[in-house]
């Protein structure tokens, strides 16, 4: 986490979003094609009806959290991707560490309130 992140949440949110999505390339969940429209509208949690998690974590969750930091607005005041992750993601090199950089999002949220 860089010096800045230390005395601004947003910041560290944006570091942590960061390296959530560089973890995500590394281990290759990272996805080139955007889900359709009706796929992300989709009213089921995480939208497990139309979506693969890792393609929720992309499109929606760190897009949301992005648009919170750009926009200045408040996070959320829980957070807990970490065990849904867990338990969704199939196994391959890199999981681990992806895992880890949801566990610090989850806790740096956790840490705010």
């Amino acid at each position: 986490m860089s010096d800045r992140s230390a005395t601004n949440p947003l910041h560290a949110a944006a570091d942590a979003v960061l390296a959530i999505e560089q973890a995500m390339r590394s281990a290759d969940f990272w996805h080139d094609q955007i889900p359709s429209p009706a796929a992300m509208a989709s009213r089921t949690p995480f939208c497990a009806d139309t979506l693969a998690f890792s393609e929720w974590l992309q499109f929606v969750f760190l897009a949301r959290m992005r648009t919170l930091i750009e926009h200045n607005e408040p996070l959320p005041s829980a957070s807990a991707i970490a065990p849904l992750a867990e338990e969704a993601l199939e196994k391959r090199p890199g999981k681990d560490l992806l895992l880890k950089r949801l566990r610090d999002f989850d806790q740096l949220i956790a840490d705010q309130y």
